[in-house]
């Protein structure tokens, strides 16, 4: 079905585009039936252009966007448990976050932003599980369910 989709420039896109809009409609609602929980952050919104516009991308398999997304935020969390928030410290925070992905396998660009989220947000470490886990596994289950109903692509390429 997809192949034959992808001969148009556009349907290829809109596909994509309704897979982000649904993946994070659908968590925003949970936040709004589970009230005292919190399902997005800001970086979840570059995770669907990974995800969505290119689930064949080594970035986007579950592995990147999972442990990406635990990991700098832990990483955000310790730091700023340790230090503190000062420029000094966002700094060094993505900078670790940057380097223990790629050291790790577990490359995720959006990730990249979590640590500036959390210090800047003031976030405590229910964060890790709420958004950051729920919201990370909630959002490869969807593209997941997406890709092999809806867009006929093969997700994932390798899950860890």
């Amino acid at each position: 079905m997809y192949q034959r989709l992808a001969t148009s420039r556009l349907l290829v896109p809109l596909i994509a585009g309704m897979g982000a809009m649904l993946c994070i409609t659908a968590l925003s609602s949970l936040g709004i039936v589970v009230k005292s929980s919190v399902w997005l952050m800001a970086p979840f919104g570059a995770t669907m252009v990974i995800l969505f516009g290119l689930p064949e991308s080594p970035l986007a398999q579950p592995r990147n966007i999972i442990v990406g997304h635990l990991l700098t935020t832990a990483i955000g969390l310790s730091v700023a448990s340790l230090v503190g928030v000062t420029p000094w410290s966002l700094g060094l925070a993505v900078g670790l976050a940057v380097g223990l992905m790629l050291l790790t396998n577990t490359t995720h660009p959006p990730a990249g932003a979590n640590p500036l989220v959390v210090m800047l947000a003031g976030e405590h470490w229910d964060f890790l599980l709420m958004p950051a886990a729920a919201g990370a596994i909630l959002i490869v289950a969807f593209g997941v369910v997406y890709h092999r109903l809806i867009s006929g692509q093969r997700y994932p390429k390798r899950w860890f």
